[in-house]
């Protein structure tokens, strides 16, 4: 890649790192699920009034939205406000592409190529060398919420590939659609009406302008601008040359945490991280042989391009 395109993707790498400080200071003010149903709100409007809808079938672009939008961000939001770590968050989160890899051979019959099975194996020890670490620390259930979210990352990884969408972009925004009421309606059953009304109306306070440009940076540089400089170079370049840069997300993730929150990853959690992203990797390799798509699956280049949007 020409040196600009490189700098490009380290600064997507640099923006979705970032993000999940963004979502730690929203996530200070708003209760988490409302939270998740306004960030979606946010991008829902103008989507519909302003993007052309993707030409795919219905069926893909909600399980793309449920998948990708509901339950990954209803774990990881809930799991962040649970207490799980932020820095830590933007790793387990990249557990998304070995859980993509199984569900693609269980669901879709794609090859599982013997790397590629190792890397899923390496993956799920360092997922739970990280989560004995926090369960010592405070409890397992942060991380499985975070996990969770993880899982529905891959799940709407799996609608995206069936949609074959011929502008992934377009997929992108209109799967905020779908998250908004599913979520409100989560959040008015478990966290209340009183506790919304509440944070809405001291959202207007100095103490909630974090929370506010949190959010503003969630949806304008963490989704617009990261994904549409992402799909504009998975266009120009191989997936291979262009996928490996999104594992210098929990590298930004974990050091940004580090550095504003004092957040302070223990050894095992690092060596946990160290074989998550190595196992990663490893999924990522392509085998001498192509796994088989579904009939009409889009090319790699814009499979990768939705599964690592963020």
């Amino acid at each position: 890649m020409p040196t600009r395109h490189v700098l490009l993707a380290v600064v997507v790498a640099t923006l979705w790192g970032l993000n999940f400080l963004a979502i730690h200071a929203s996530l200070e003010h708003f209760p988490p699920l409302f939270l998740v149903a306004l960030r979606f709100g946010v991008v829902a409007v103008p989507t519909i009034l302003l993007v052309p809808r993707p030409a795919v079938p219905t069926r893909w672009l909600v399980g793309y939205g449920l998948g990708f939008g509901t339950v990954q961000f209803f774990g990881l939001y809930l799991g962040m406000a649970a207490g799980f770590p932020a820095g830590l968050a933007s790793l387990v989160l990249q557990a998304s592409a070995p859980f993509t890899v199984l569900l693609g051979a269980l669901l879709l019959r794609e090859r599982l190529t013997p790397g590629r099975l190792v890397g899923v194996g390496v993956a799920v020890a360092g997922l739970a060398v990280v989560g004995l670490s926090r369960a010592q620390a405070t409890s397992w259930i942060p991380f499985l919420l975070v996990v969770l979210g993880a899982l529905g990352w891959a799940l709407g990884n799996l609608a995206s590939r069936l949609a074959a969408p011929p502008e992934p972009l377009h997929l992108t925004l209109w799967m905020s659609v779908v998250p908004p009421l599913p979520m409100l309606a989560l959040s008015l059953a478990v966290e209340g009406p009183v506790t919304i009304v509440e944070s809405l109306a001291t959202s207007f306070s100095a103490a909630a302008v974090p929370a506010w440009v949190g959010l503003a940076y969630t949806v304008l540089l963490g989704t617009v601008v990261g994904s549409g400089i992402w799909v504009w170079l998975m266009a120009r370049h191989p997936a291979g040359v262009v996928a490996p840069f999104s594992m210098l997300v929990p590298v930004v993730g974990i050091l940004a945490a580090w550095v504003a929150l004092g957040e302070r990853p223990a050894l095992l959690e690092l060596g946990g991280g160290v074989l998550v992203v190595g196992g990663v990797l490893l999924t990522a390799r392509r085998g001498a042989s192509a796994p088989a798509r579904p009939p009409g699956a889009v090319p790699t280049t814009r499979v990768l391009a939705e599964e690592h949007s963020s």
